[in-house]
């Protein structure tokens, strides 16, 4: 251990922090990346439960080693290039849309001082990033010069933009309440147990946020950028092996992170609900006390949402999802706002 201790005192220090930064980057992907995995089939068993059907029960015990068979699959399929594609661009856009997904990562919080980059506007950084993903969506559907993959890409386009701003405002009564920009701040500011979780006056922003993430993420029912009854597979129909992959990747990433981010702002991220009554307690402070265990449990309820909405509900019309965001979302969101804003002005002067 001391000879270990000497040769890592011995590395220059601009070097020893590029390792630890390196290795906190795994210590999250690593954990994203496998979840994204089982995620896949946790949706496949939820939904053949929903059904009343077995779903992968094949490989390995219970089916568990299927995402790991379909990795394999995929790693070794061919990827097959259109005659007329823009190559480069072809090939570029999948890591476009992936590396959004995962760059978010770095600032989000798992527990007090568990997070990557502790930047004062993380959730400007969130906004910023996620909303980039889209452009390698657009790339894609143009790139591999079809029809059916541009038509799908001018869908999501038009789709992200609507439930951007939707979502947008949403968040600015978390910042009302929460008076940061700051991640950890925001879960700090609902302290004190499940009274004071951002949830309670801002239900409705809660619900528009998860429904515009749901859309954001194209996800059933706002699925038509992939509308197999319509336009087979949408954006990525010209893409496969590891090139489709990618974009299978970044669409679970992505769940993941709208279902982190909405308890992060509206649930108390990983509080405890029961706030400090058990942090004295040997065993049940553990449990019951704060911990990254109760994010995880949180943003879990959030993912089955994900996956109960694809086994509920029959996928929206074109018109329908832009007049739920434009018409429906939107407005709500202005109302609650001026509602916040209505509250905080007769509690300054004193009649609240």
């Amino acid at each position: 251990m001391d000879s270990l201790i000497a040769i890592w005192e011995s590395v220059p220090e601009a070097l020893r922090i590029v390792i630890v930064i390196l290795l906190k980057i795994i210590a999250i992907l690593l954990p994203v990346i496998i979840a994204v995995a089982y995620t896949t089939f946790a949706e496949r068993k939820i939904i053949g439960y929903m059904q009343v059907r077995c779903g992968p029960n094949r490989v390995g015990p219970k089916g568990w080693l299927q995402p790991i068979a379909d990795v394999v699959k995929l790693m070794f399929k061919e990827i097959i290039t259109p005659t007329k594609a823009n190559r480069a661009v072809f090939f570029i856009a999948p890591m476009l849309a992936l590396a959004p997904a995962l760059a978010v990562w770095a600032v989000i919080p798992f527990w007090e001082g568990g997070v990557l980059s502790d930047i004062n506007a993380g959730l400007l950084f969130v906004l910023a990033i996620t909303s980039l993903d889209v452009f390698g969506i657009i790339l894609a559907g143009w790139a591999s010069n079809s029809k059916y993959a541009i038509l799908s890409s001018m869908r999501v386009g038009a789709q992200v933009v609507a439930y951007e701003i939707a979502m947008g405002f949403a968040l600015v009564g978390v910042l009302m309440l929460a008076g940061s920009l700051n991640l950890t701040e925001i879960v700090n500011a609902q302290a004190g147990g499940i009274q004071n979780w951002f949830m309670w006056p801002l239900f409705g922003l809660l619900v528009v946020y998860f429904i515009s993430g749901v859309a954001e993420t194209n996800r059933a029912p706002f699925d038509v950028a992939e509308g197999e009854s319509e336009i087979v597979a949408g954006f990525h129909i010209e893409y496969s092996g590891m090139a489709f992959a990618l974009f299978f990747l970044a669409e679970y990433a992505s769940m993941l992170l709208i279902s982190i981010l909405t308890v992060l702002l509206f649930l108390g991220g990983w509080l405890s609900p029961f706030g400090a009554s058990f942090a004295d307690i040997p065993v049940l402070g553990i449990i019951l006390g704060d911990g990254i265990h109760w994010l995880l449990l949180k943003a879990f309820f959030f993912l089955v949402l994900y996956l109960w909405f694809r086994a509920t509900f029959p996928r929206y019309r074109y018109d329908q999802i832009m007049r739920l965001g434009w018409k429906i979302l939107i407005p709500v969101t202005l109302v609650w706002i001026f509602g916040i804003i209505v509250f905080k002005a007769l509690q300054e002067l004193g009649v609240l």
